[in-house]
């Protein structure tokens, strides 16, 4: 157990943070699951919408530290390839 304030206040802290940043990759997986749902229906115009509201929350991931950059370079790219060869 933490015995410094420092490490206690970290402790709260950490535990406050672990549940923003789980809400937020939370979010991220949903907007990716509603390009792949659309990407399973084969409807192509919902796909790509679906892709366009998915970019700008993936880029806050980077931008909030929840998600690598090249790890959402990537799944963009994997999407992005999928919506065009429908």
């Amino acid at each position: 157990m933490a015995n410094t304030p420092q490490a206690r206040k970290r402790i709260r802290r950490n535990a406050v943070r672990a549940e923003i940043n789980g809400n937020r990759l939370s979010r991220i997986r949903t907007f990716v699951k509603k390009v792949e749902a659309a990407l399973e229906g084969g409807d192509k115009a919902a796909a790509a919408e679906a892709l366009k509201a998915a970019q700008p929350e993936m880029a806050r991931g980077i931008a909030r530290g929840v998600l690598h950059k090249n790890t959402v370079a990537r799944k963009m790219s994997r999407l992005t390839k999928r919506v065009a060869a429908l």
